[in-house]
């Protein structure tokens, strides 16, 4: 725990289980539009994006104007029409006091937008925990590292002495591209395999298993 005084984390797929219902509202917005349904794991490849992006991975033949017209409906789906719940991973919270209580500085990085996850962190109770963060709607979406230097910047740590935790490529790809270490979680949106060609510090299959790597 002595090498990092910063643990910058992802959201989806890394502290809340939300995988399965972003999967379920872009393939009911694709219903809704009557167009080709993305495949599952067409969905999953592109979470931690931000939403423009995302949109124009799946649906690469629609106009820019016709993929940003589509993003409220999806954000309807996801906050209205779906009650499915998206639960914390077991842990977390039991994690995140750990890492407080040592003193450890704790910042988000995510996809989200910022109206998202202030949503989340109010519905969690969790924002008390976090000392800065950074969404995809203020600054370059993931792998591009400004999210990552801002969040720097703010804390004024160095990017040796500060580490991203994500569950996609892309976080852990922003990281290498922000010349900092990460550490890969293989229980939300990339498989083992996939997060390993990113070379992180170690990769882990539950929350807690990270104090024994950080």
């Amino acid at each position: 725990m002595q090498k990092f005084d910063l643990i910058i984390f992802d959201w989806d797929g890394t502290l809340m289980n939300s995988i399965g219902k972003i999967v379920d509202c872009m393939q009911a917005l694709a219903r809704e539009l009557e167009i080709a349904v993305p495949s599952e794991k067409a969905v999953r490849d592109v979470i931690g994006l931000s939403m423009p992006e995302a949109m124009r991975a799946l649906f690469p033949n629609e106009s820019d104007a016709t993929r940003h017209s589509w993003i409220d409906k999806y954000r309807a789906h996801y906050l209205i029409f779906n009650a499915t719940p998206s639960p914390l991973y077991e842990g977390v919270p039991e994690l995140l006091t750990e890492l407080q209580g040592r003193g450890k500085q704790l910042a988000i990085a995510t996809g989200k937008a910022r109206a998202g996850l202030n949503r989340i962190l109010e519905e969690t109770g969790l924002g008390p925990r976090f000392h800065a963060s950074r969404c995809a709607d203020e600054t370059q979406s993931k792998p591009h590292p400004q999210m990552l230097h801002e969040l720097l910047a703010e804390l004024d740590v160095a990017p040796e002495r500060a580490v991203m935790i994500g569950d996609s490529a892309f976080d852990l790809q922003m990281a290498n591209n922000a010349g900092m270490s990460s550490i890969g979680v293989d229980y939300g949106t990339h498989d083992r395999q996939t997060l390993l060609a990113a070379s992180p510090l170690a990769i882990v299959s539950n929350p807690l298993a990270l104090l024994d790597h950080l």
